[in-house]
């Protein structure tokens, strides 16, 4: 038979208190005597207690749950992000609800409304492209939504990310000063606003300001066969240098770079966005090192002022990002 659940009923009764100030005690409440408390609290721990975090929602109206919004678990990229999160959700209190919004059958902004549906506090999202169905559906509810590793260039929602175009062009700049001329951009979606609004200018400036030409940019590049398979392509156009927005492509282009017997980085350099794989691989990857657990970390502690509509001084945050040199490049 199922042991009947203590409730807060049962300890106010043994407590000889009255359910408020029992909630007062459970909640932290300073508003209690010192004498009061410390009674409420032995009742709490003699009867095993445990409050009811759904029936403590629904009568402050907050689920002290947090959505988190993000492409595909298995990425590295966004596991790393996720702990940062986690991580401070912890300190506050916060349950995470997950949802994935890759590979689903639901559309995006289905997949969104089905989280907001749950009555999270507040979401954040992490994919790195912030679709107008994502916009709409964040548009449409009052719930706060913070942007984590990727950004909105109008503003309309608190983000945390790095200077993408600034990180870039620093790359470009390094792979320009070992002497390579055709330099060209791999990247998974040009629709993605970090690409277009961010990675895209970038490049055409740095070609522009360098008279390099129109360049090359490759698109729809996302996984490792893609990369294997685009190496072909990269010898046809010429291109010595390349900036690949995702790792594991990056990796994919490099193996298939050693398998047809280039030599790396003499002939060709790479650059990418560094996880633990762009490290583990040989010749390393020089790589653009985003501090991901501390954007992750910012970003949550932003929506939990939002959530409690505590003033935010900038909702709209750049971290310091760094470029590691290693092995796929001259400078290191």
């Amino acid at each position: 038979m199922r042991k009947q659940e203590i409730t807060i009923y049962d300890v106010a009764r043994e407590a000889k208190v009255s359910m408020a100030t029992v909630s007062r005690v459970v909640n932290g409440n300073t508003n209690v005597r010192k004498d009061t408390r410390e009674r409420v609290m032995e009742v709490i721990n003699r009867l095993h207690y445990q409050p009811n975090a759904v029936a403590q929602g629904l009568a402050s109206k907050r689920t002290t749950t947090v959505g988190l919004i993000v492409p595909d678990l298995t990425d590295l990229y966004f596991a790393e992000l996720s702990k940062g999160i986690d991580d401070i959700a912890l300190i506050y209190k916060y349950n995470i609800i997950i949802t994935t919004i890759e590979n689903r059958l639901m559309k995006e902004d289905q997949a969104i409304q089905s989280l907001l549906n749950k009555q999270v506090d507040g979401a954040i999202y992490m994919s790195d492209r912030l679709s107008k169905e994502a916009a709409d559906a964040f548009k449409r509810t009052d719930t706060p939504v913070v942007l984590a590793g990727t950004k909105d260039n109008r503003q309309e929602f608190a983000s945390v990310t790095i200077d993408y175009q600034k990180a870039d062009t620093e790359a470009y700049n390094l792979m320009y000063n070992d002497g390579k001329r055709n330099v060209a951009l791999v990247i998974a979606d040009a629709n993605a606003v970090v690409n277009a609004e961010n990675r895209l200018p970038a490049y055409k400036k740095f070609m522009a300001d360098h008279d390099l030409g129109e360049g090359h940019v490759y698109d729809n590049i996302k996984d490792y066969s893609d990369g294997y398979n685009l190496y072909s392509q990269l010898v046809k156009d010429g291109i010595d240098a390349i900036l690949v927005s995702h790792d594991i492509a990056a990796v994919g282009i490099l193996n298939s770079a050693m398998d047809a017997g280039k030599k790396i980085p003499e002939e060709m350099e790479i650059v990418t966005n560094a996880t633990q794989i762009a490290s583990v691989v040989r010749p390393s990857l020089t790589a653009i090192k985003q501090p991901l657990y501390d954007i992750g970390a910012v970003a949550m502690r932003m929506l939990t002022k939002l959530m409690r509509d505590e003033e935010v001084a900038d909702t709209h945050i750049l971290l310091p990002y760094e470029l590691l040199k290693k092995q796929s490049t001259a400078n290191q």
